[in-house]
C-alpha cells in the first residue's frame, strides 16, 4: 500500500532536498535554451509519491522548525537519518496533506518500524502527537 511506496522515499529525502537547487538551476538553464521540460521527477513515480516530495520540500523550513520546537531532548542533526525524514513526511501529511491524521501518523510509526531503530516507532508516535496536539494553534 502507501507504506512501501514511500520506502524508497525515505532514503532520499536528503539527499533530494541537497539536489533541488542544481535542479532549479537546471530547469532554469532549459527555460533559458527555450527547451521544453517535464516537470515529473522520474516517469512510472506515483503522482502521490511526488505530491509528497515537492511538498516536504516545499515545506522544508517550517517543517523542520516545527520537528525541532516539539521534539524533547533531540535535535534534527542527532536524530537517524531515517527518523528525521519520516516524521518530515508526517508531519507534511499532518498539515498539508489530505489523509486522516491517523492514518498519517500510524504509517509513519509503521515505516520508523520496519526502517529504523527498536526505539524509532515510539519516538515518532510520541513526537507526530505532540504535533497533531499542537496543529489547531499552529500558523502553516
Amino acid at each position: 500500500g502507501r507504506v512501501r511506496l514511500m520506502y524508497p522515499m525515505i532514503s532520499s529525502l536528503d539527499e533530494l532536498r541537497a539536489a533541488n537547487a542544481e535542479l532549479e538551476s537546471c530547469r532554469a538553464e532549459l527555460r533559458r535554451k527555450g527547451i521544453p521540460f517535464d516537470e515529473t521527477l522520474e516517469a512510472g513515480v506515483n503522482p502521490y509519491t511526488e505530491e509528497i516530495v515537492h511538498g516536504v520540500i516545499d515545506h522544508s523550513g517550517r517543517i523542520d522548525d516545527l520537528l525541532s520546537t516539539y521534539s524533547q531532548g533531540w535535535t534534527l542533526d542527532r536524530m537517524p537519518a531515517v527518523d528525521r525524514n519520516v516524521l518530515r513526511i508526517g508531519t507534511w501529511e499532518l498539515l498539508w496533506g489530505d489523509v486522516p491524521d491517523a492514518v498519517a501518523i500510524s504509517e509513519a510509526v509503521e515505516l520508523a518500524k520496519s526502517l529504523s531503530t527498536d526505539d524509532s516507532g515510539s519516538f515518532v508516535n510520541g513526537l507526530l502527537a505532540r504535533i497533531l496536539d499542537a496543529k489547531p494553534h499552529l500558523a502553516v
